[in-house]
């Protein structure tokens, strides 16, 4: 009985520690440098910031998906008559992106973005903006040490801001994290 006990805990010991090789948990925030693209009103980016969790999943030796929740605000200024307008969109963001390891240090990120709208801060009443924004997005990833990252990445969005509008999200963002 004490035999089977021993390796039993000896062979989970093992599984975990298997494990936690294959997935590493962390936290990164950053700036962000955000615009809207379709539209023919003249629009100015605004700079604004992301922050949440990641998570990475080694599949290969080369290859991880790294999935995050972050809380990302977008948006831009609009030159009007009256003077700027800023429009700043709250959101829930959920990125899954493929990291292909070039080396050890540098990765190549792609990958999909879903987007859920949280809150609206601007200067009209705007009541018309959709919920939900699906974008795409590609960039790349630094390890500086085994747990400290640094990362550039540019979101494209392919779905519209307002249905009142044929305006799309555009995000240049610079993170910092750090895996646990």
């Amino acid at each position: 009985m004490k035999k089977t006990i021993v390796i039993t805990i000896m062979i989970i010991t093992m599984s975990l520690n298997g494990y936690s090789q294959l997935l590493h948990l962390g936290i990164k925030a950053g700036l962000n440098y955000a615009d809207l693209t379709g539209t023919n009103v003249q629009t100015n980016a605004i700079t604004s910031y992301h922050a949440g969790l990641v998570a990475e999943i080694k599949l290969l030796d080369k290859f991880s998906i790294q999935p995050e929740l972050l809380y990302s605000t977008q948006g831009a200024t609009y030159k009007t008559v009256l003077g700027d307008v800023k429009n700043e969109l709250g959101y829930i963001a959920i990125p899954v992106m493929a990291k292909i390891y070039l080396n050890n240090t540098i990765s190549l990120e792609l990958g999909p973005q879903a987007s859920f709208l949280l809150s609206q801060k601007n200067n009209f009443d705007a009541n018309n903006s959709n919920t939900f924004d699906f974008t795409v997005a590609a960039g790349l990833g630094i390890k500086v040490t085994k747990s400290i990252f640094i990362q550039g990445r540019y979101g494209l969005g392919l779905t519209e801001v307002s249905s009142s509008a044929q305006t799309k999200n555009s995000v240049v963002q610079v993170s910092a994290g750090l895996m646990f």
